[in-house]
């Protein structure tokens, strides 16, 4: 069960106005990263919202509509393969954290699972394992994974996600290397390395 004693750092500061962050796919070998941030009224707190990872596809889906109707603003932002390669996972991860925290009207404090935002000028508080600690947190991870998953089985990835299963990495190595795919993580590049010396 995720808990308010994070959020409760800036309301002794007369600071109520909270964000967390999260996000969903940054180990995958394939698909988008997608990352969210959930700004709750003070002292909101849901005994079912927790870590999406510990929480049921079933839970998670209900859960979703619940914050999404719960929050006082929330932004969710998809991260392309294309941009992941570019800037590698950690800054992808971070610069939509930061693009997401200037999308809310008005925020006065943001929480993130263990990701330090260097940009943002407001006080940032990463928590490690934030998602198991923080409601905010908490819930930017069950928007991000549902979103991610959902968009995962519209691609054709419902068993595995983009994960680098034993299944998944035999059709990387039957099929190839497809657009949905990130070119710099380690069996696709070598596939892909492979593709191109045969040309």
């Amino acid at each position: 069960m995720a808990n308010l004693e994070y959020e409760q750092k800036f309301y002794e500061q007369g600071l109520f106005l909270i964000a967390g962050c999260d996000e969903a796919g940054r180990g995958p070998l394939a698909g988008p990263l997608v990352v969210a941030a959930v700004c709750f009224p003070k002292d909101f707190h849901h005994d079912e919202i927790y870590d999406s990872k510990k929480v049921s596809e079933k839970k998670r889906e209900q859960m979703f509509e619940i914050i999404k109707q719960e929050a006082l603003e929330y932004h969710i932002k998809v991260v392309t393969p294309k941009e992941i390669d570019e800037l590698n996972i950690y800054r992808a991860t971070q610069k939509a954290m930061e693009d997401l925290v200037s999308e809310f009207k008005t925020v006065d404090g943001v929480l993130t699972d263990a990701m330090p935002l260097p940009h943002v000028s407001k006080d940032v508080i990463a928590i490690v394992k934030g998602d198991q600690k923080s409601v905010s947190i908490a819930a930017a991870s069950i928007l991000a994974k549902v979103t991610r998953d959902r968009m995962m089985i519209e691609y054709g990835f419902k068993d595995h996600k983009g994960y680098g299963t034993k299944k998944h990495l035999e059709a990387i190595e039957k099929y190839g290397v497809l657009d949905i795919h990130r070119e710099s993580y380690g069996p696709v590049k070598k596939k892909k390395m492979e593709q191109f010396t045969l040309f």
